[in-house]
């Protein structure tokens, strides 16, 4: 068992002189290993300050790579000094009105009066000048 490092103290080495991540709860110096990751060093440093274990399973590395890790392990994470994950909860929202009836013979409503109101018009002033004729 190495040294066990506190999350502020591995979230210090973040840049590519100085690149540490945690992985299941174990510490990592990627430093020397920046260049070689086949996915850039870009993916290695936005691993750093934080537990990158879903990060480094979700992308599905091969045996090699994780037998690779041991040469470069520096001791262990304190958990306790990891934030608990916590559950996303959507922002509340206003209730949405499913049955938009209303509004829509509401918009029919401002589209066909004007129409019959027209109709009328143009029928009255056509009806007008026949008879007058």
């Amino acid at each position: 068992m190495g040294k066990v490092f506190t999350l502020k103290e591995v979230a210090e080495h973040n840049d590519p002189k100085d690149c540490w991540l945690i992985i299941d709860g174990k510490v990592f110096d990627v430093t020397k290993f920046l260049e070689d990751h086949p996915g850039g060093d870009d993916v290695l440093l936005s691993a750093t300050g934080k537990d990158a274990t879903d990060d480094f399973e979700d992308v599905g590395h091969s045996t090699t790579a994780k037998s690779m890790m041991d040469e470069f392990y520096v001791g262990d994470i304190d958990s306790a000094t990891i934030p608990s994950k916590v559950e996303y909860t959507p922002p509340k929202q206003a209730h949405y009105n499913q049955d938009k009836t209303s509004e829509f013979i509401i918009k029919i409503l401002q589209f066909v009066v004007p129409l019959v109101i027209l109709g009328v018009a143009v029928g009255i002033r056509f009806y007008t000048k026949t008879i007058q004729d």
